[in-house]
């Protein structure tokens, strides 16, 4: 399977297998999908704690911590998939939506090269 040629429904269905095939529909509220979110989300930040941009990228590229970076990133998209399966939310609607309403807020003639949030713009 790669990016290329595989949909986000095929992923939601193979997390979907997954955990059916352990019964772990139980443990899986939407509160618990949220907690594993946020707890790998601080495991793949950990890996980058205390580097500069140079060493981030370095650690990317190097085949070990490449491979842990990965495996946490992975770990972030499995409970995103998840919680999308578990609670009939369509991620590429969903995000489509966010983007639409992220435009609005970031007009890229007005924000471009800036890093501020929307709401602490002085001139937009």
């Amino acid at each position: 399977m790669t990016d290329d040629d595989t949909t986000v429904s095929d992923l939601k269905s193979k997390v979907r297998a997954f955990c059916e095939e352990r019964e772990w529909d139980q443990f899986h509220d939407p509160k618990e999908l949220a907690i594993g979110m946020v707890t790998e989300s601080a495991e793949l930040l950990e890996i980058f704690r205390f580097k500069d941009a140079a060493q981030c990228k370095g650690a990317i590229a190097d085949p070990v911590r490449g491979k842990d970076i990965r495996d946490e990133l992975s770990d972030v998209l499995y409970f995103v998939l998840r919680f999308a399966q578990m609670n009939d939310i369509d991620l590429s609607e969903a995000l489509c939506s966010k983007m639409e309403e992220n435009a609005r807020k970031y007009p890229a003639d007005r924000v471009r090269d800036r890093n501020e949030k929307y709401n602490e713009y002085k001139d937009i």
